[in-house]
């Protein structure tokens, strides 16, 4: 367990101003915002609640500092992003504390999103170096053509609060190591953890105005003249589809680049080939990960008839297994949910289907004299049309559906909006290649329950989002290519 002297230190040593022009300074009207713990509902700390004059400055340093780090070398770019991953990594147990009080992840999932999240820097550390263009002849003769690559200039971008810091590498990781300046703005709930990585950057040697972080309770009023202003050239977005769909609309007007990682729906399929031992443990991993908080949670569990009962009662078992409490204490694998609202939406959904006829194997309410904590929970028999089946549930429950034939099973898989990851569990590598093929999703695990890493490209397709963060397709984002016509020696 760790003591409440050492979570003091570690929360009081973060900065609690907005981060602008390299530096720290109140908001403008002097404003500040609690940040809850949500596995007690104290607060832990306030930080600056800024205005709509803050988010202008923070993109005037934005717009002020591109020219001298777009030209910056790439390996000067690239060894700030590595000099930035070894210094996460020195610091994993008080960043991973930080997250755990501010979100409420059990300490082992901070661990591991530090580690995570850290990936970002040294993968675009070594991207920064690879960017490149071409040289060729005019097919007809008479002129030759370059093409390079050259950053976009000034981006925005607006993180989560369920991954308070690899949502902020995956987007500040390529866009430095493209040479583009950024203006952040995390989440409400969770701050703390942008404001820590803000003072290491700089710790690690960023420049003055390449990275601005600007924490206000006036998302809309802050953001939407950023958005509209033209020295702005990209906007990058994780968060729900409705709140995406605005801001596209909102950026119509600039003709901005866009990035947007949004709502899933996660279908999880297990077919009657499948090795039941590791489709359970998968699921485990899917449905459980950072609470069940997380846009790749598998939020829908199709299972084949023959293996149906046999999944639905292990995954049960194995649920109602797990230890509830607060993330800081010693064994514990599930915190609290994110906010009262959270919670009650969650146990709606829950109660709404049990009240259509769904059996609930274990789980199923509301635990705990404080905080926000939900049971795990595995239902059956779930009638078509629950709002578990049609609706992201970012919490704890496993809606479990029988189906008979493959085609019937991707047919309920892709009957959503989203697109953004689905899991198959099979042994049979014909019906591997065919469900992966047949499903409308961006991501798909095959045999597996995390799909997430820096190494490949995130994303999805429909109300998902479109635009993919890591791998080599995730520096593309940040970069424009320009063609450059020769006329021949």
């Amino acid at each position: 367990m760790v003591s409440s002297e050492r979570e003091a230190a570690v929360v009081g040593a973060v900065p609690t101003g907005l981060f602008i022009g390299g530096g720290w300074r109140e908001a403008a009207g002097g404003a500040s915002v609690a940040v809850e713990d949500p596995a007690t509902g104290r607060t832990l700390t306030e930080v600056a609640d800024a205005t709509v004059a803050d988010g202008r400055a923070a993109l005037d340093a934005a717009a002020d500092a591109f020219p001298a780090w777009a030209a910056t070398p790439p390996r000067q770019r690239g060894e700030v992003l590595r000099r930035a991953f070894d210094l996460l990594t020195e610091r994993a147990e008080d960043l991973a504390l930080l997250m755990t009080l501010e979100m409420g992840k059990p300490l082992a999932e901070s661990r591991g999103e530090v580690a995570y999240g850290a990936e970002f820097f040294r993968w675009f550390s070594e991207e920064a170096v690879r960017i490149s263009g071409r040289y060729s002849v005019n097919p007809a003769g008479g002129s030759r053509f370059l093409t390079m690559k050259q950053p976009v200039g000034p981006c925005l971008a607006i993180t989560p609060w369920n991954f308070p810091l690899a949502m902020g590498t995956r987007k500040i990781g390529p866009a430095l190591a493209a040479g583009c300046t950024l203006v952040v703005k995390p989440a409400t709930q969770t701050p703390l953890t942008m404001l820590a990585l803000a003072q290491l950057l700089a710790e690690a040697g960023l420049p003055p105005g390449v990275l601005n972080v600007v924490t206000t309770t006036s998302t809309g009023e802050v953001v939407e003249p950023l958005v509209r202003d033209p020295r702005l050239r990209k906007l990058t977005f994780t968060g729900s589809t409705p709140v995406g769909r605005k801001l596209v609309e909102q950026s119509a007007e600039q003709l901005l680049r866009l990035s947007m990682e949004l709502g899933g729906n996660a279908p999880f399929l297990v077919f009657d080939d499948a090795d039941l031992d590791a489709a359970v443990e998968g699921a485990m991993l899917a449905k459980m990960r950072n609470i069940g908080e997380a846009c790749t949670a598998a939020n829908r569990f199709y299972v084949q008839a023959g293996v149906a009962e046999d999944f639905s009662r292990a995954l049960a078992e194995r649920m109602g297994a797990l230890r509830i409490g607060r993330g800081t204490e010693d064994g514990v694998q599930v915190g609290p949910l994110i906010d009262s609202r959270a919670r009650e939406g969650v146990a709606g959904r829950v109660a709404e289907a049990v009240g259509a006829g769904a059996r609930v194997l274990t789980g199923g309410e509301a635990v705990g004299e404080q905080g926000y904590f939900f049971a795990p929970t595995v239902v059956d028999r779930v009638p078509g049309g629950s709002r578990l089946l049609t609706e992201e549930t970012f919490g704890p429950v496993a809606p479990v559906v029988t189906f008979e034939t493959e085609e019937e099973a991707l047919h309920l898989a892709n009957d959503t909006e989203y697109g953004l990851v689905a899991y198959a569990y099979t042994r049979g590598l014909d019906r591997a290649l065919r469900v992966a093929e047949g499903l409308e999703t961006g991501m798909v695990g095959l045999n597996q329950g995390v799909v997430s890493n820096a190494a490949a490209p995130f994303g999805g397709v429909k109300a998902s989002g479109f635009g993919r963060e890591g791998g080599v397709e995730g520096i593309e984002e940040y970069l424009s290519t320009k063609y450059v016509g020769i006329a021949a020696p």
